[in-house]
């Protein structure tokens, strides 16, 4: 079962176990018999690491005079520490346990920040103001009256305890955080009366923080240290985290370090030609110089006029898609010239016609 010969020393039992115990314990293994194989090498360690039944075993084999070697191993006889075998790091990801004592720090806390296009084209320095935990200053962030803390009585301040539990036929001890004082090794007799014994206070603070140049949406920016205080006051603060919202604008859209826009006009303007000049973020005016015989759907490119690239120098470019406006009510007179150019300016052959766009979208 062990893999081992019939000569194999303490050390060869431990490691073969060792080894089978890793790949076959069902909380881990994805092996369809896990669970049986894992009982059998259990069973044959037991044997064969009690010098006794070994020597039963070698002689007489599974099934000897004096009836299964076993014993009264199922009903937990056989008392042996697993963590010394396969290591503590194994049963603490299983468990929970830690051989270490648990780090001491604060919560992070998360902001959101809203920023508009013209921040991220141009980057800036913002503050805001907000309340932030602060330890209370009448128990130094303890929670505890006049600061004086005791050490626990469950843990005798180490702030973890030695806890037996049953892992099949064997008994498994894990070090795992004190419940009583939640792995901090000490407790408070008396709760402050200033903080009901929470140990923080909010405070007004203002944070100051700069806006990347080209900034996406969702972005996080962190600053160290101004989270929420270690418990009991003992221990490093934790991070705050700004969370940069980029607001709507009126009409662009954007896709990375372009801007997309698009712009409805009148269907002469397409036929003629035409220029529209918009206001931009950058504070420059925006010129879109429409060529004679546009067609709508056709883009226009803009370039270096839209926001900072991330990476690399420069700027993205600012694409105009334009766009059939159809007014929603003609006048009648409109109309009637409308008609007498409809022969004029509609295409001679309609079939014909439908086949040149067809090989002009797919060319392009």
């Amino acid at each position: 079962m062990l893999g081992v010969e019939r000569s194999a020393s303490d050390g060869d039992l431990k490691n073969a176990f060792r080894r089978l115990a890793r790949k076959y314990h069902p909380d881990r293994s994805t092996e369809e018999d896990a669970e049986d194989r894992f009982k059998e090498i259990q069973e044959a360690y037991a044997i064969l690491s009690d010098s006794q039944k070994r020597a039963h075993y070698d002689r007489f084999g599974h099934d000897g005079p004096q009836g299964n070697p076993f014993g009264g191993f199922g009903g937990g006889g056989f008392n042996i520490n697993l963590e010394d075998i396969l290591g503590g790091d194994f049963f603490s990801s299983m468990f929970g346990g830690s051989s270490r004592r648990r780090s001491r720090r604060g919560s992070d806390i998360l902001l959101r920040h809203s920023i508009d296009l013209v921040d991220v084209l141009n980057g800036t320095d913002q503050e805001v103001t907000l309340d932030l935990p602060k330890p209370c200053s009448s128990c130094d962030g303890t929670g505890a009256d006049g600061g004086d803390l005791v050490s626990c009585s469950r843990c005798s301040g180490q702030g973890q305890v030695r806890v037996r539990q049953q892992v099949g036929p064997f008994i498994q001890e894990s070090v795992q955080p004190c419940d009583a004082c939640s792995g901090r090794g000490s407790v408070s007799e008396k709760s402050c009366d200033d903080c009901s014994g929470k140990g923080r206070s909010m405070e007004s603070t203002t944070l100051r923080f700069s806006v990347p140049l080209g900034t996406e949406d969702g972005s996080r920016l962190r600053m160290r240290g101004k989270g929420e205080p270690a418990p009991q006051g003992q221990g490093e603060y934790g991070d705050l985290f700004i969370e940069l919202e980029v607001e709507q604008h009126p009409w662009f859209e954007r896709s990375n370090s372009d801007l997309i826009m698009s712009l409805p006009l009148g269907y002469p303007d397409l036929l003629l030609g035409t220029s529209i000049t918009i206001d931009h973020l950058d504070g420059k005016p925006l010129v879109v110089k429409v060529p004679s015989n546009s067609n709508s759907g056709e883009t226009i490119e803009i370039k270096k006029r839209g926001l900072p690239r991330q990476r690399g120098n420069g700027r993205g470019d600012v694409i105009v898609l334009l766009k059939l406006h159809m007014p929603a009510k003609v006048p009648k007179a409109a109309k009637k010239t409308m008609a007498t150019l409809r022969d004029e300016l509609g295409p001679k052959d309609q079939q014909q016609s439908i086949i040149d766009d067809a090989r002009e979208r797919r060319n392009s």
